[in-house]
């Protein structure tokens, strides 16, 4: 986010290139951007805004605590807690509970809370300086793609672990990537892009197996994998691990010409955006974007869309992003006060994967005639 006083100053922009190994089958961005300068102080993403991230926080909570009974004398450790948007769950269970977050300014709202943080980056230095067999579960809602050094982090899993303790991580599905055109998933606070056949080499490579793995909805489809240490007797290895193996398999994930063609379809979407918006201005409609999330930057600066003559603002429920602007495309971000003000046509959803959410809080627009559009995975206004 562009703060008001850095409006004049030049903008930097990054290439923006995947890469695929064709041995361990991980995805990955060049780390052209360091973790240290985008998870900082003003770092402005907070996961309780989402209600519906909310709710996913809290029956994950009650799923982990009937599946492997979590009491008193546990120890959770949940790595990027954020503002501790989960941890507030369990620690209302009366569990212990410690956080893991290198973003400053979250991990105050989360001790706010009374939820213990360490600020910092989670990973094999920190598990065996603080850490070292404390935890009798460690989660991670999407960060395992979020960190440059995997195998590191992993490791750091592996030395925090409790012998007979459980690891859950989360996160956004390559597959659905590919299949859904979700490409403005694709930015620089995320450097891998994971299967379960890269995730599972990884882990093992760390001396962890994972033992079960279920398929979310979250986040335009995602994984959330199940491992222990890889001599625990407890925890027998389900078959919905081979499932998803075969099916990734089946879907060519093993095969470099499955990510061929991807840039096609990518290049369609763009130019699905310009043509919408280009023909919203012709007619005069009055369009605005809502949530100034990372998939809108991506989307918007692909598309070259710049200054706020085709979108005339966005509107993001976060105060931590309101009176900002959006990097590289300069458009400014408001609160939700200014969608009766200005009642727009059109209402560009560029957080998609929240869009039944977000177009249920805002139905009243209806009223006006205004309508909802969405770009991935492609273009759909209702």
């Amino acid at each position: 986010m562009v703060n008001q006083d850095r409006l004049l100053e030049p903008e930097t922009y990054f290439p923006l290139k995947t890469f695929v190994c064709n041995n361990c089958w991980l995805v990955q961005v060049d780390e052209l951007e360091k973790a240290e300068a985008i998870f900082n102080a003003e770092y402005t993403y907070f996961s309780s805004f989402s209600t519906s991230w909310l709710e996913h926080a809290r029956r994950y909570t009650e799923q982990m605590i009937d599946r492997f009974g979590y009491d008193d004398s546990s120890m959770i450790v949940e790595i990027a807690s954020n503002d501790g948007y989960l941890l507030q769950y369990f620690k209302e269970k009366n569990i212990p509970v410690l956080g893991v977050e290198p973003t400053a300014n979250t991990a105050a709202v989360a001790k706010e809370k009374g939820i213990d943080s360490i600020v910092d980056f989670f990973g094999s230095h920190l598990a065996e300086q603080q850490l070292k067999a404390k935890a009798d579960l460690i989660l991670g809602n999407n960060v395992l793609a979020h960190v440059p050094d995997i195998n590191d982090f992993v490791k750091g899993v592996k030395l925090a672990l409790k012998p007979n303790g459980v690891n859950t991580f989360e996160f956004p599905h390559l597959c659905k990537l590919v299949s859904e055109n979700q490409f403005d998933t694709i930015y620089h606070e995320h450097f891998s892009y994971l299967s379960l056949t890269a995730v599972k080499t990884i882990f093992e490579a760390q001396g962890l197996t994972i033992f079960d793995v279920q398929e979310l909805p979250t986040h335009g489809g995602s994984l959330r994998i199940f491992a222990k240490h890889s001599d625990c007797v407890l925890h027998k290895v389900t078959s919905n691990v081979q499932y998803i193996l075969d099916k990734e398999r089946d879907l060519g994930v093993t095969n470099l010409s499955y990510y061929q063609g991807f840039q096609t379809n990518v290049d369609q979407i763009k130019y699905q955006v310009w043509s919408f918006l280009i023909d919203a201005k012709r007619e005069g409609k009055k369009v605005i974007g809502y949530g100034a999330a990372a998939k809108g930057n991506t989307l918007l600066n692909y598309a070259g869309i710049k200054g706020n003559d085709l979108i005339s603002f966005v509107v993001d429920a976060s105060p931590y992003k309101q009176g900002k602007f959006l990097p590289g495309s300069r458009i400014p971000v408001v609160g939700k006060e200014q969608i009766d003000q200005f009642k727009p046509d059109y209402i560009l959803i560029f957080p998609w994967n929240l869009k039944t959410e977000i177009a249920t809080q805002l139905n009243y627009c209806k009223s006006w005639g205004a309508q909802f559009v969405v770009f991935v995975p492609k273009l759909s206004v209702f």
